[in-house]
């Protein structure tokens, strides 16, 4: 992991009704990374300190999530959530962007090759969820509804560990690997909402708009946006479901699919490797853009 000092300079932008809060490190080339669940950029810190030798990484909280406001009216839009990453992109300087997203984020990366297209020079698409992309994919969407339910019968607690459980994620991994952002959300001079807030927008508020999402291939061709789509090992050796679908996906797009170190939250526990695959990945994509 670097040990170097980074300086990272935040702040802050206004759009549609909420207040969002962002980083940026380095100079270069501008990264967007748009964070999965939970909504907390500093996940991305580890891997941003790394690529920030090379490139203008620019990190945010999304809308209703941790150093972010959650002003009433609260909904899940998706569009709006790419509208979200333009304006901070524009606050931070930039008009368009090499984009990365895992998760719900890269979801929102792929909704952004069909509405925001000027702000990308190339999109990497880290195992987003798209069980409609899978031949069994009334199951999937019969257990995301089970778990809404849940959430509104149960409390949101229960069923975010129903959805943790259920989606076959590691979830002993995931626990270790978000100890230090856990740590850091304790320590941090910016307020975050609480624990309960975050579960509750995720399981009732984003967890059907986001697996119930359906990429729009033949407007995402039509743009001509270079996607990558990427998988990690963990789930690539265990046949995971969310792996089939950026297979998938990757024929229907005719695009490159990517093979990343570890987990699906490895970018938190091997920030190295996984920084120097994001990094291949960019020089690529920056070598196919005009």
């Amino acid at each position: 992991m670097a040990t170097r000092q980074i300086v990272v300079q935040s702040g802050r932008v206004t759009t549609e009704g909420d207040n969002l809060y962002y980083e940026v490190r380095g100079q270069g080339p501008p990264l967007l990374m748009i964070p999965p669940a939970g909504g907390d950029g500093w996940q991305y810190s580890f891997v941003a300190d790394i690529l920030a030798d090379e490139y203008k990484v620019i990190t945010y909280d999304r809308r209703a999530n941790a150093r972010s406001t959650m002003n009433d009216p609260q909904n899940f839009e998706i569009s709006q959530q790419s509208r979200d990453a333009v304006a901070v992109l524009h606050a931070a300087g930039e008009t368009s962007a090499f984009v990365f997203g895992n998760s719900s984020g890269a979801v929102i990366a792929l909704d952004m090759a069909k509405t925001q297209p000027q702000a990308l020079r190339a999109v990497v698409v880290h195992e987003a969820p798209l069980p409609r992309l899978l031949p069994n994919a009334r199951k999937w969407q019969r257990f995301f509804a089970g778990v809404y339910l849940t959430a509104f019968r149960f409390g949101p607690s229960l069923a975010a560990l129903q959805f943790m459980l259920g989606v076959k994620l590691p979830l002993g991994q995931l626990i270790k690997a978000t100890g230090p952002s856990n740590a850091h959300r304790k320590e941090s001079r910016q307020p975050y909402l609480s624990d309960r807030i975050a579960e509750e927008v995720l399981v009732k508020l984003e967890l059907l708009p986001v697996t119930n999402y359906l990429p729009d291939v033949e407007q995402i061709k039509h743009h001509g946006v270079k996607v990558y789509l990427a998988v990690g090992e963990w789930g690539l050796k265990r046949k995971a479901w969310y792996v089939r679908a950026a297979q998938i996906l990757a024929e229907q797009l005719g695009c490159e699919l990517v093979t990343f170190p570890g987990h699906h939250g490895s970018f938190m526990d091997m920030p190295d490797e996984w920084a120097a695959t994001l990094r291949s990945v960019l020089h690529k994509a920056q070598g196919a853009t005009p």
